[in-house]
This record gives C-alpha cells, structure tokens and sequence, in this order.
C-alpha cells in the first residue's frame, strides 16, 4: 500500500483498438504520441503486455472481472457478460473499489459498446458500480459525428460500411470521445470527500476513421510507410491460424490502392486519441488530486493494418494480443522505467487492489504487478495467455510466442529474432523442449462458451 495519509485515486484510461505503435514501444507503424510519451516518462512502460483475448466484450469483461475467458466462458462479442451464470455473485473492479469507500465515476466505452448499431452505444454496460456515469447509466457513448453517406472510403460489405474513414471539417471538441474527456476533466478538477476511482473510456482508434480534417493533415498521404509484410506469409500458418485472417478485407483494400489511406486513417485517429490523453492529464496536472493519484493506461488489444494480410483483431498474432499498458504510481514506480517482461491485463485488478491497500476476496487469474514496479529489472519467468475463441491460446513468455489451436495445430515464433511473426517454426528441428516448456501455461480447462444463447443479431466487432 501507498504510504499516503489517504487512499490514492485511480485514473483508469481504457482505449479501444490501440496497437501497440506508440514512440518507444517499437512498434510497426510508428506515431508520435507526445502526451502517452509523457505519461510513461512518469511510471512504469510495459512493453510486453498482452490482452486476455483479442476481442472488445471478452477483453473488457477480463480486465473488469480479473479472470480469464477460459475461466468465465466468455469468448467473442455477442456474449452478454452480464447473463453469465459464472460471474452473476463476482465482484467487478469498480464494485470492489465502490465496497471499499470509494467514489466511482465513469464515462465513454469501458464495456463493450461500438457505434456501428443503436443499440451498440449502449453496449453491455453495467450501472451497479457507478456513482455517476457519462452519458448515462444505460449508455456508454455519446452520438458520434458521421459523414451524411457511407462508407466514405469503405467497403459497404465490410460492418455494413462502418468500416470507414473520412477526413471530417470539424473541431477536435465535437467528436463524442472529447465531449467524454470534457465530463472527465470536470470530475477531475474537484475535490472528493471519498478517495476517486475514475475510469474514462476512449473509444478511438476504433473504427469508423472519422476523425477531424487537422489530424489527417499530420500525415501527408506519399509520406505514410506501410507496416512490413512478407509475400505468402500464411503459407506456413495451418488452416485454422488462415481462417482468422480477414483476407478478403486485405485483398480489396490492395487491389483498391486504398491501403495508404487506410493507414492515414488510423494514425490520425491515434494522434487525436493521444490529444485526449493530454487533455486527461493536464486536468490531473492542474487539479487538485495530482500528488496522491495512480494512473493506469492501457488498450484492450492490439490491431492489425495489413500485416498477415489480416486487418483488425480476432488473431492470435503479435500484433493483435499485444497493448500498451503504462502506470505511474505516486511514490511506488520510478519515472521513465520499463519492464520486458510478459504481463497480462488481468493483472489491472490485483495490482490495483494492492496499490490502493483493498483486500482481495476473490481468487483472481492475474498477478499484482507491484513486485515489477518496485524492482523494474526483475526476471519473472512468467509466461502470459491470449485467448481468440474457445480453445485458442497464444502463450507469450520474454522470448516465444507459442499458438495451439482447438484442432491441435501450432506455431511457434521467435520473438527475439523475428518480432512481427514471419517464420513459423513449428516442423523445424530444435524446439521440442521450447514447446513442452511453453505448453505448460495453457489453460488445464476451457469453460463451455456461457451463456450459451447469445444475441444473434448483434455483428461481430
């Protein structure tokens, strides 16, 4: 626990779709991201942190419940979490926090929620916790600012259009997500009677690309570098790693000459999502919880923009299950510091418990992640779980990243001499010890997808 006269506040920034291609983090497609930057400068950078799975609902659920999809049963994005026999008597993150006396605020996608449905504003959101939530306690995002037809750019087979990029004439203010931040910098320059837990939800980079002119503009359209790729690099995946690949997607974007812009796109959207994060941070800076307060950041997987010949997530891939994940914690993490080690994000919940001196009743899959903060150097040997589906695991230790399939096909990759998964080396000669090590971390069971009925008209996304 702190050695604070008062309990720390918690400024909790979830961001969707963020991969991991901040400045610092060697990342494929590089970004500047000046105000993340800053946040890392004052805590703890992790740079091998990975998502429980590759999806919105079973990554937010993962990190909100602290337990595994093979644990809970909940796999992909049509499962409401909330009719989960498993977890209807667990505690939640901001309900443990609220039990033990604090104040719980929370705006913008913290569950899942996407703004390609009406419905999907509202997402899967739980109002237990909340003291106060932004917009409302039955919506999660405010309306998002949209071109008057669409796709813009897009493939209208692709999410119904929404998978979409255009350059809008409007201020940064406008955007849903600042109207989010702007809720947050008020809460965050008051004064609370009770220690603050507050969780703010960013909803960019996700897709639809529709993003301010002026961001756009950073990126001038002959100076975007695609991210690396390999002709015929599936030729080694088996058929259940190709099916994960939305090569159709890759396809009509190259033959279309649109993968720049693509690329555009997302940087834009990165560059505003990190203008947000400034926004978030100067309020703290300048209010009056700056000395006495833990702020974490981290995103609820990885993306891909072509790599793989796979866009989006839903893979098993370094690109996909690998987020940034920063904490900087007054008076426990030295400025500036990083940590190679494997880490999951179902370690947000016990870290944050003993940060904040809460006790855990609950058996959790994660671990505290303070003996990392306090001793930034230390070798764990720890090997972390990504989970795509039922059955579908990526073990990722400081040097591999080992993939088995629900069918039993592999692949295995050196993630020291070939960081973006090119070669699979499962079939060569010399790995059988590296396997029998790495299989040791998979999950000894799968739970049965629950519930079982899930919404069948809600799209995948």
């Amino acid at each position: 626990m702190l050695k604070t006269e008062k309990k720390p506040n918690v400024l909790f920034i979830a961001i969707d779709d963020l991969n991991a291609c901040l400045d610092g983090m060697n990342g494929e497609i590089q970004v500047a991201t000046p105000n993340i930057n800053q946040l890392a400068s004052k805590g703890m950078l992790f740079t091998n942190a990975h998502c429980a799975a590759p999806a919105c609902n079973p990554s937010r659920v993962s990190v909100m419940t602290g337990l595994a999809p093979a644990t809970t049963g909940v796999y992909v994005n049509t499962q409401d979490w909330r009719e989960n026999t498993f977890l209807k008597n667990k505690t939640t993150l901001p309900q443990h926090f609220k039990n033990n006396g604090y104040a719980t605020f929370g705006g913008g996608k913290l569950y899942h929620a996407a703004s390609l449905t009406k419905k999907g504003y509202s997402g899967y959101i739980d109002a237990k916790p909340w003291d106060a939530y932004f917009p409302s306690k039955t919506r999660q995002m405010p309306n998002e600012i949209a071109p008057e037809t669409i796709p813009v750019n897009g493939n209208k087979a692709f999410y119904h259009g929404y998978f979409d990029w255009a350059a809008l004439n409007i201020e940064p203010h406008e955007m849903a997500d600042a109207k989010v931040v702007s809720w947050a910098e008020g809460i965050l320059s008051q004064s609370h009677d009770k220690p603050l837990f507050l969780a703010v939800g960013i909803y960019r980079p996700h897709i639809p690309w529709w993003t301010p002119k002026a961001y756009f503009d950073k990126y001038p359209i002959d100076e975007i570098e695609l991210p690396e790729v390999q002709e015929n690099d599936l030729d080694d995946v088996p058929e259940a790693g190709k099916n994960m690949a939305k090569r159709n997607w890759h396809k009509w974007i190259k033959d279309q000459g649109k993968w720049k812009q693509a690329v555009q796109a997302y940087k834009a959207s990165v560059s505003f999502t990190d203008d947000m994060v400034g926004r978030l941070l100067k309020a703290l800076e300048t209010g009056p919880m700056k000395d006495n307060t833990i702020v974490v950041l981290w995103s609820d997987h990885g993306y891909h923009l072509g790599q793989k010949e796979h866009w989006e997530k839903f893979a098993l891939w370094e690109q996909t299950t690998r987020v940034p994940l920063i904490l900087a914690a007054p008076g426990k993490t030295s400025e500036g510091k990083s940590s190679s080690q494997p880490v999951s994000l179902l370690d947000l919940y016990p870290t944050l418990n003993e940060l904040c001196g809460i006790p855990v009743k609950e058996k959790l899959d994660g671990e505290s992640l303070v003996p990392l903060l306090e001793t930034p150097d230390l070798k764990t040997g720890r090997a972390v779980i990504s989970t795509q589906k039922f059955n579908n695991h990526a073990v990722r230790s400081e040097k591999w990243r080992y993939i088995r399939y629900s069918d039993g096909s592999e692949e295995l990759y050196n993630q020291e001499k070939d960081p973006k998964n090119f070669e699979n080396l499962i079939g060569k000669q010399g790995y059988s010890k590296v396997i029998e090590d790495l299989s040791i971390w998979l999950p000894k069971t799968n739970a049965e997808k629950n519930p079982l009925k899930v919404h069948k008209k809600s799209k995948q996304k």
